[in-house]
């Protein structure tokens, strides 16, 4: 049911994001009162959010939330509650319905993360994304402006602004070759690289926070399935 899907996952994410600022208002109104909220450590919320470092009580917190997440299969979300208020009021397959809803609702909280994730590292998203270009390459990180400009979808003028943009804050530097002084190589620097390694560290969190309800198991099984879907879509075109 396309044309009300993604207006639906709009407003339950919004409504999710109201949420979570209302409470984390009330933790902070608990917080100035000197009211204790019952936790001794930081806790990996799902979306992403918690101390940056990844190897401290965090990924305990995360480990331990995914061990004891109780059976919830049988709980009814915000996507059934969708469904039935479509029912019998336009022609949908239900089934598909959850399925490609509950997608879009996943994929668009994943991009509500990256964002959150961006601003508290200091990235913009067509920085990161050309930062992870880079860094895809592996040692000495670096590609010719062309290619980052095909590979990004943008044009020369575009990526021009952009490098110049991270060149400004250090993240990049321009190297003329040294056979051919009209060749630029693209390189990251340290900085750049530290800038983007935060934000990756951010995001796997998020991400393993989102599919910690899973075991490997449902985690295979899922991966296969989907696997199915995309081959469908990548084939038929």
């Amino acid at each position: 049911m396309y044309f009300d899907s993604e207006s639906f996952v709009n407003e339950i994410l919004t409504t999710q994001h109201n949420g979570r600022m209302h409470g984390e208002g009330r933790k902070q109104r608990r917080a100035r009162s000197g009211v204790a909220d019952g936790r001794d450590r930081p806790e990996v919320e799902a979306d992403g959010e918690g101390p940056v470092d990844g190897e401290g009580p965090a990924d305990a917190a995360l480990q331990g939330r995914a061990e004891s997440e109780p059976a919830i299969v049988d709980a009814e979300d915000s996507v059934d509650r969708h469904i039935a208020r479509w029912r019998h009021k336009a022609p949908f397959d239900e089934r598909v319905e959850g399925i490609v809803t509950r997608i879009q609702m996943l994929t668009k909280h994943l991009a509500q993360v990256k964002g959150r994730v961006l601003a508290e590292v200091g990235l913009q998203a067509f920085e990161f994304d050309t930062l992870h270009r880079l860094a895809s390459r592996g040692e000495p990180y670096r590609a010719t402006p062309s290619e980052l400009a095909a590979e990004l979808m943008v044009s020369p003028a575009g990526i021009t602004g952009r490098l110049d943009t991270l060149e400004e804050a250090g993240s990049i530097r321009r190297i003329r070759g040294t056979d051919d002084r009209r060749r630029v190589d693209v390189e990251l620097t340290e900085s750049g690289r530290a800038r983007w390694t935060a934000a990756m560290k951010l995001l796997d969190r998020a991400e393993r926070a989102m599919v910690g309800p899973l075991d490997e198991t449902d985690q295979d099984a899922l991966i296969a399935l989907l696997k199915r879907m995309l081959l469908r879509v990548e084939n038929t075109g």
